[in-house]
C-alpha cells in the first residue's frame, strides 16, 4: 500500500468522523438551547422579582439577593438563589423551622381539629405546602438550567474536536498530494517469497 493510499484512507475517515462529531455537537447544542429557552420562558411568565436591597431583612443577607435586587427572576441561577436564600428563609420562620410534612403530622396529631390551635396549624400547613412547592419548582428549574449549561459545554467540545479532525483530514489530503506519497509503507508479500 502506498503512502498516498494510507493518507487518503485516514483523511476520508477523519473527515467522516469530523462530520459525525459536528452533527453530535449540533444535536447537543439544540438540547442546550431548549433547556435555556424553556427555563427562561417558564420563569419569566411567573413575574417574580427580587426585592430591593432596602427591603431585605437581616436574615436575608446572602450576596446573591443583593446581586439580583429588583431584577426579574429568569435564569436557573436566580431561581436557585431565590429558592434557597429567600423562600427557604421565610419558610423556616413559619413553624420554628419545621417542614410541611412535620407541621402536617403535628396538625393530624391534635385531638380537636376544630380548635384554634388546629386552625392556626392548618394555615401554617397551607403556607408551608405552597412555599415548599414553589421552592421545589424553582430548584427544578435550576437543575434543568444546569443540565442545559452542561449540554452547552459538551456542544463546544464537540465543535472543537470536529475542527481538529477537519484540520487533520485536510493535512492528510495535502500530504497525499506530495511526491513522497508514492513510496510503499506496507510492502506486499508475494506468494513466491513465503516459505512453505
Amino acid at each position: 500500500m502506498t503512502r498516498r493510499t494510507l493518507d487518503l484512507i485516514f483523511a476520508v475517515g477523519g473527515l467522516i468522523l469530523a462530520v459525525l462529531v459536528l452533527v453530535l455537537g449540533l444535536v447537543v447544542q439544540s438540547q442546550a438551547n431548549f433547556a435555556h429557552d424553556g427555563v427562561e420562558s417558564q420563569l419569566s411568565a411567573q413575574q417574580i422579582f427580587f426585592p430591593p436591597v432596602s427591603a431585605l431583612k437581616a436574615n436575608e443577607s446572602d450576596p446573591c439577593l443583593k446581586q439580583y435586587a429588583e431584577q426579574q427572576l429568569i435564569t436557573g441561577k436566580q431561581a436557585q438563589c431565590y429558592a434557597d436564600h429567600y423562600i427557604a428563609v421565610h419558610l423556616s420562620e413559619v413553624n420554628d423551622g419545621k417542614t410541611y410534612s412535620e407541621t402536617s403530622n403535628q396538625l393530624r396529631a391534635l385531638p380537636d381539629q376544630t380548635s384554634a390551635d388546629a386552625q392556626a396549624l392548618s394555615a401554617k400547613v397551607q403556607t408551608l405546602f405552597q412555599g415548599e412547592t414553589l421552592r421545589g419548582l424553582l430548584l427544578t428549574s435550576y437543575a434543568f438550567s444546569t443540565l442545559g449549561d452542561r449540554a452547552q459545554t459538551v456542544a463546544y467540545l464537540c465543535y472543537g474536536v470536529a475542527a481538529i479532525l477537519l484540520l487533520a483530514a485536510i493535512a492528510g489530503f495535502v500530504h497525499a498530494g506530495r511526491r513522497s506519497a508514492e513510496r510503499e509503507v506496507l510492502p506486499r508479500v508475494h506468494a513466491d517469497t513465503v516459505e512453505e
